[in-house]
């Protein structure tokens, strides 16, 4: 573990474990490298060396006022690949890291990188324009920015103990222990970063991102997410891809990662392989 200052002085801290060939994991938002905990140490075991950053704003990276756009989070991608000479890459991103991933591809190039996948993430573009009807409203986004602005803890129980992981599902079972992890690393991370990133994951068009992208990825995402609807998200990526493959999922939730990391690591680990 360690960290790294980026040009505009921001320090962002990064886990490194292992040898072989690494896998480079961008967290969700308002999460850190911590929710990668169990992929980590599963690909650990596997022979990859793991790396995960903490995003600026999140976890243990400075909590800046600014930059808390795709552009600066591409590029401190950037940073930690170029710093610890990282080569033949596989990314992987979650959510607002699945955008991270696809900005930082297309505004970076791929001489570094072999293989992506994007678990569940917000390209191609969440919000509804009159380009993207199917979208979501845009008070759907301002409303998470008042609720996160008026409560932050009690908006950060609220998330996991419903629609993330699906635990508002009927026959759910609802998790303590993955719920207040949800909230600890989400405390973690600063106000400022998490209210602008809102509008960076709800707001950044990735489509002409996905176009530029010739290496092979993985598009997993469920039917049932309730945080990035399915139909405006994988299928609409995976087409826009060069090399897009699309994995779907019926009914399982948003966090999937966390609540089915068993399913998502073993088709991970046969695409990687593949």
């Amino acid at each position: 573990m360690g960290t790294i200052t980026t040009s505009d002085g921001t320090e962002i801290f990064y886990k490194d474990w292992g040898t072989g060939q690494p896998i480079v994991f961008s967290h969700g938002w308002p999460l850190s490298a911590d929710d990668w905990d169990n992929q980590l140490l599963f690909f650990l075991s596997k022979g990859y060396r793991v790396v995960a950053h903490d995003r600026r704003g999140h976890g243990r990276s400075t909590q800046t006022g600014d930059g808390h756009d795709m552009d600066h989070y591409a590029d401190d991608l950037k940073a930690v690949v170029d710093h610890l000479d990282l080569r033949d890459c596989i990314h992987v991103g979650h959510s607002t890291g699945g955008g991270e991933v696809t900005h930082y591809l297309a505004r970076h190039g791929e001489d570094r990188a072999a293989k992506a996948a994007l678990l569940c993430a917000v390209p191609p573009l969440m919000v509804q324009t009159d380009a993207n009807p199917e979208g979501l409203p845009k008070a759907v986004f301002d409303d998470l920015q008042a609720q996160l602005a008026a409560n932050r803890s009690a908006f950060y129980r609220a998330l996991p103990e419903g629609p993330f992981y699906g635990f508002n599902r009927p026959g759910a079972v609802p998790s303590e222990a993955v719920i207040a992890n949800w909230w600890r690393q989400g405390m973690m991370g600063g106000a400022k970063a998490h209210y602008d990133g809102i509008v960076a994951f709800s707001q950044t068009d990735f489509t002409e991102d996905l176009r530029k992208i010739s290496i092979p990825v993985l598009v997993v995402h469920s039917e049932d997410d309730q945080i990035v609807p399915y139909a405006d998200s994988g299928p609409k990526s995976a087409a826009l891809l060069k090399n897009g493959v699309l994995k779907t999922y019926k009914d399982l939730p948003h966090g999937l990662p966390t609540t089915h990391a068993d399913v998502v690591n073993a088709d991970l680990l046969e695409f990687f392989q593949s």
